[in-house]
């Protein structure tokens, strides 16, 4: 896990290379990557135990995210959304759910999504839980919202900026005159 992070981290930091566009004032063009967490919330203010510990990794994960995507002109903003007890009780799987970048993070994690039983404000609803890599997970923790926010960075960050290693990046009309294209075959 601490590789693969690692590596989307050393991703995120290669896409600096690149020239970002610049916006009408001159600075560089910020992008945003939106987190959103929904989870049960009583009468009182309380959730679960499991949310509660998710909420603390969440905040962790938007905390980091924000400081290691800074340098590449990439704001982090943390959603929270309250679900009422009628939307909890119609579909508990949609408390402790999280978004990155409008993706569920399963989707991003390659993730299933499964249920056990949860206490406090939930009673005894069967919640849900994460399975990532065969480990499954009642409270979601920071490294894979992390995870899942490197992902959607360094593919937000990919569809905005040319490739720094493709020559022709850039050539609205082609290649200029100084490099004329090849045939296939390497003749020009």
């Amino acid at each position: 896990m601490q590789k693969s992070i690692g590596f989307l981290i050393c991703l995120a930091f290669l896409g600096g290379c690149t020239t970002p566009q610049k916006n009408a004032a001159g600075g560089k063009e910020k992008e945003t990557l939106q987190i959103r967490w929904q989870r049960l919330v009583d009468e009182k203010g309380r959730t679960c135990d499991r949310c509660g510990t998710t909420e603390a990794a969440t905040e962790d994960a938007a905390k980091k995210l924000r400081r290691s995507l800074k340098p590449l002109h990439i704001d982090v903003v943390l959603e929270k959304v309250p679900l009422s007890a009628s939307g909890f009780s119609k579909d508990p799987l949609e408390s402790n759910r999280i978004w990155v970048a409008g993706k569920p993070i399963e989707e991003w994690l390659q993730a299933t999504i499964g249920k056990s039983q949860c206490s406090g404000t939930c009673g005894d609803a069967q919640c849900r839980t994460i399975t990532v890599d065969g480990r499954t997970y009642d409270a979601i923790p920071a490294e894979l919202i992390i995870k899942a926010g490197l992902l959607a960075s360094a593919q937000l960050f990919q569809s905005k900026a040319p490739n720094p290693w493709d020559p022709t990046a850039g050539w609205s009309q082609g290649p200029p005159a100084c490099c004329p294209p090849t045939s296939g075959d390497g003749k020009k």
